[in-house]
């Protein structure tokens, strides 16, 4: 027996109105999230065209071969940087005339192996053997409207299609849960003498892999309280007449216990290394996760915001890296420290759901832009005014100072401030981290960040 797929109605609604528009064919993802018995899809977004693509809709190719798979892998990296913890890119989709309706299942398949292989290669955690580990390929004939749903192991590369149930229902999310935290972090990233000849994003990223499991192992507090990891969420909530749990208990506030304190303390002798600079992380993070009130467990519960609290360190800091590269990094003195604002969070409401979609917003980026990246990235006009800014900016945290002082005392006097990264790189080996960082993420094709570009 294959797996169900419980989807939103407004879902069924979008494919319905994707218009081929000349196009053999259109792509694009499905998102929402896991559980055990059955998988719920909330949001689907087609990928967006090349400007090439956009000319050469006159005369598209006969069949899948102008699938181009490194750009729908890039655009899945960019719509899971705007996912909230809970939910996840479930698979992916084409929509097709019907005489091609069997050519695109290979494709399918490699596009649903190449999408997951892309979107994991950047996180810093990994799902467990207890996860759900297929994801689901859809297929819909643009005539017929006729719709083919497989799923494949992800875990599995030889993993044979299994067929799956797509089911609709009307205002699936209406009613799903929040969980809101604050995490103050305070991470100090050396960089060897060694480290010189590897990307400084690679460096940084092996760096919150050590905070990573710090927070992994932590404690989660769910309203005050340390609950069994087997229990229900809702356990002792108020009921309603009908017994299910009452509207105004549909958010969580939960607090994370570590022992990152201790570390910022204590340095031991055995760690002690020759440097040629640091990366410091310092500031406070907004973390929200969501997960479905089906019977939740405090295990789903607590999973799903550790998850978003790795992801949107990890992502802030991609995302800034990619802006120095395209904004040019000036040379500076020997042993300078540059201070930077990593972007900070915003929400926008789904229509006619508790859940919210996040993206990162930089200081001197408007609204407006914020408007436009929705609506490129998950095809979803948003309204300016429901922009929910998670963490405020101030005009005056952003400056340079020099100094050989040790930065881990770094704005001790502002922990409340949006979080921030500061860059020591000695000159000597400024040049060379810089060029080999380049490199990498050039060749990554940062310039996806925006269509537009």
């Amino acid at each position: 027996m294959g797996r169900t797929y419980i989807v939103e109605e407004a879902v069924g609604q979008y494919l319905s109105n994707i218009n081929l528009q000349g196009k053999t064919f259109v792509s694009g993802l499905l998102i929402g999230q896991c559980s055990s018995q059955k998988d719920y899809v909330i949001l689907a977004t087609r990928t967006p065209p090349k400007e090439e693509q956009k000319e050469n809709v006159k005369h598209p190719k006969a069949k899948s071969d102008n699938l181009d798979e490194e750009w729908a892998t890039e655009h899945a990296n960019q719509v899971s940087r705007m996912l909230p913890g809970g939910l996840l890119v479930l698979g992916v989709f084409i929509i097709s005339t019907l005489e091609l309706a069997n050519d695109f299942q290979n494709a399918l398949r490699r596009l649903v192996f190449a999408v997951e292989k892309s979107v994991k290669k950047n996180r810093l955690w990994n799902l467990t053997e207890e996860e759900v580990s297929e994801r689901v390929t859809l297929h819909i004939c643009s005539s017929t409207k006729k719709i083919f749903c497989r799923t494949y192991d992800i875990h599995d590369p030889k993993s044979l299609a299994k067929p799956a149930d797509w089911k609709y229902q009307n205002g699936l999310s209406t009613s799903w849960l929040s969980l809101e935290c604050t995490v103050h972090v305070n991470i100090h990233i050396p960089l060897s003498a060694t480290s010189v000849s590897y990307p400084l994003a690679k460096t940084t990223k092996n760096g919150l892999t050590r905070w990573a499991k710090q927070i992994e192992d932590g404690i989660y507090l769910i309203n005050g309280q340390v609950k069994d990891e087997d229990c229900d969420l809702l356990e002792g909530q108020k009921k309603s007449s009908r017994g299910n749990a009452h509207a105004t208990n549909h958010s969580f506030d939960v607090r994370v216990l570590t022992q990152l304190h201790l570390n910022s303390d204590h340095r031991s002798t055995a760690t002690v290394q020759i440097c040629s600079g640091s990366v410091n992380l310092k500031g406070a993070v907004k973390s929200r996760a969501y997960i479905n009130s089906n019977k939740p467990k405090v295990k789903e519960a607590v999973q799903a915001i550790k998850r978003d609290i790795l992801n949107t360190v990890a992502d802030r800091c991609e995302i800034l890296f990619e802006d120095l590269i395209l904004n040019e990094i000036p040379e500076k003195k020997d042993s300078e420290k540059v201070f930077h604002i990593l972007p900070h969070r915003v929400f926008v409401p789904i229509p006619g759901s508790t859940v919210m979609l996040c993206d990162y917003k930089f200081g001197d980026e408007s609204a407006e832009e914020i408007r436009d990246h929705f609506l490129e990235m998950l095809d979803q006009m948003i309204q300016i005014k429901d922009l929910e800014i998670a963490e405020e900016i101030n005009a005056a945290s952003s400056s340079s100072v020099n100094s050989e002082a040790s930065s881990d005392n770094l704005d001790d006097e502002q922990p409340e401030q949006p979080i921030k990264t500061t860059i020591v790189l000695k000159m000597q080996q400024n040049i060379g981290v810089i060029a080999a960082f380049t490199v990498a993420l050039l060749a990554a094709g940062i310039s996806f960040h925006y269509f537009s570009d």
